[in-house]
């Protein structure tokens, strides 16, 4: 079991070194440009923080998850097929567990972490420029 923790964490630090590293910085990034225009669009419609409303709104949970996995799947798709061509050609056999992990770490912890907060600085940047006008 220790050997299969130990590989398991040793192929996962590789692969920022790896071929194809440069996915390891872009595919956050991705999610990231996702995040914003979603967090945008959060903004405009008045809705809570993303992150923060998943835990304190259990009601409209479901509904937030959707919409969440409606904005990232296609980065956690790619994600996933590009870490099975990573294992196809640096590890010559495939771990689902580990693109999993991967794809999630790469795509949804990014999205997830940068939505609410974009929404946030939206919403404060209208509402200081809605103050700033009324005062003008």
């Amino acid at each position: 079991m220790d050997d299969l923790f130990t590989r398991f964490w040793s192929e996962i630090a590789a692969r920022p070194n790896g071929p194809m590293a440069i996915r390891c910085y872009l595919q956050p990034i991705m999610a990231s440009i996702f995040a914003i225009r979603d967090g945008w669009h959060d903004a405009d419609e008045g809705k809570p923080a993303y992150f923060w409303a998943l835990f304190t709104n259990p009601d409209a949970r479901a509904d937030l998850v959707r919409d969440g996995w409606k904005g990232i799947r296609r980065v956690f798709f790619f994600a996933i097929v590009m870490d099975l061509v990573y294992q196809a050609i640096e590890l010559r056999g495939f771990r689902p567990v580990e693109t999993l992990f991967v794809a999630t770490i790469l795509a949804i912890v990014p999205y997830t972490l940068m939505r609410g907060p974009i929404n946030r600085l939206i919403t404060a940047y209208k509402r200081r420029a809605r103050t700033s006008r009324r005062a003008a």
